[in-house]
């Protein structure tokens, strides 16, 4: 199960209070104001201009070299399924337990997948795939050590694809963006998680000008909506509101730490959007949580991890204290 899935929550714990507290996202709660739109927005067919000027705010905001090494997309998932077709079918190296739907994309890519616990196994692969900061446990891999990987794949004609979808709640210094240039690179971005508008569904891949033709291809002349374009382009220039997002986040983050610590939970990492813990007794918990209207993530391949995301507004904060202290 994916976080988020409301109705499936429901399904689950039909008597619990609505409405529920959604800590299986990972995703800002306190969300980018939205600017007021134009309604032709609506009404038009999204202009190249609009989707390069984007690309340009995006490549500022995350450090890439040009607007030239963006493509703007409807969404990380599109993304993941289409980076991992970057290259012929063979053998896909994943660093985990990660995001499993890497795993998912490769396989339908036509690649032999295998999943490894460190970050040496990447160099022997046709793909290789790192998340950082990991998910769901918040790991960084430094920038040099990622680098080490990518000069290694060099022979063998190999690419890396790391996939940030957190990075924006740190300053990026591990960010690969930088490197992607070098062509055997890709490095992924979500803008939902951030900025607290995963529905919008707006990501980033950044490469080298000849993959980013090809993935501009792949997606065709549309890639993203109107409204997308505008909210995405005021948000990655709003330089403000992020280092206050930041801040606050971290701030908030270090209250969700407390309260797990509080309950006796063992925490195994996390991010500023997110906190893993590992509980001998999760699906108790889990149930637990349900039954009060707090959904949280759980892993089907590691039952006693559990993985929670920040309460949004004070009530929600004093209704998960209770639960866990219940």
């Amino acid at each position: 199960m994916h976080g988020g899935d409301l109705d499936a929550a429901r399904k689950l714990f039909p008597s619990a209070p609505e409405s529920f507290v959604d800590l299986s996202t990972g995703i800002n709660p306190h969300p980018y104001p939205i600017p007021p739109l134009d309604p032709q927005v609506f009404a038009r067919l999204p202009e190249p201009a609009a989707l390069n000027h984007l690309a340009d705010r995006a490549a500022a905001a995350y450090g890439a070299p040009s607007g030239e090494n963006v493509v703007p997309a409807s969404g990380g998932q599109i993304l993941v399924t289409l980076t991992a077709g970057l290259v012929p079918p063979g053998r896909a190296t994943i660093l985990g337990p990660t995001y499993a739907e890497h795993a998912r994309a490769a396989l339908l890519a036509g690649h032999q997948v295998e999943t490894v616990c460190t970050l040496e196994p990447l160099s022997e692969a046709d793909l290789a795939i790192v998340v950082n900061p990991n998910n769901p446990d918040g790991t960084v891999f430094c920038a040099a050590e990622l680098f080490a990987v990518a000069e290694r794949l060099t022979a063998r004609d190999g690419l890396l694809i790391v996939d940030e979808a957190f990075m924006d709640v740190s300053s990026g210094a591990e960010s690969l963006i930088s490197f992607v240039e070098r062509g055997n690179v890709v490095v992924l971005r979500s803008f939902g998680k951030f900025f607290g508008l995963a529905g919008l569904r707006l990501s980033f891949a950044l490469a080298s000008r000849g993959l980013v033709a090809r993935l501009s291809a792949a997606l065709g002349p549309w890639p993203v909506s109107g409204s997308a374009l505008t909210i995405g382009t005021a948000a990655l220039s709003d330089q403000d509101w992020i280092a206050e997002t930041r801040l606050s986040l971290a701030m908030s983050a270090q209250r969700l730490d407390g309260l797990l610590d509080g309950a006796g939970l063992e925490r195994l990492g996390g991010t500023s959007l997110f906190s893993l813990v590992r509980v001998p007794d999760a699906p108790q918990l889990f149930d637990r949580l349900g039954r009060a209207g707090i959904f949280v993530r759980r892993f089907a391949d590691e039952p006693e991890w559990l993985r929670f995301s920040l309460p949004g507004a004070e009530p929600e904060w004093q209704r998960l204290e209770v639960a866990l202290r219940s």
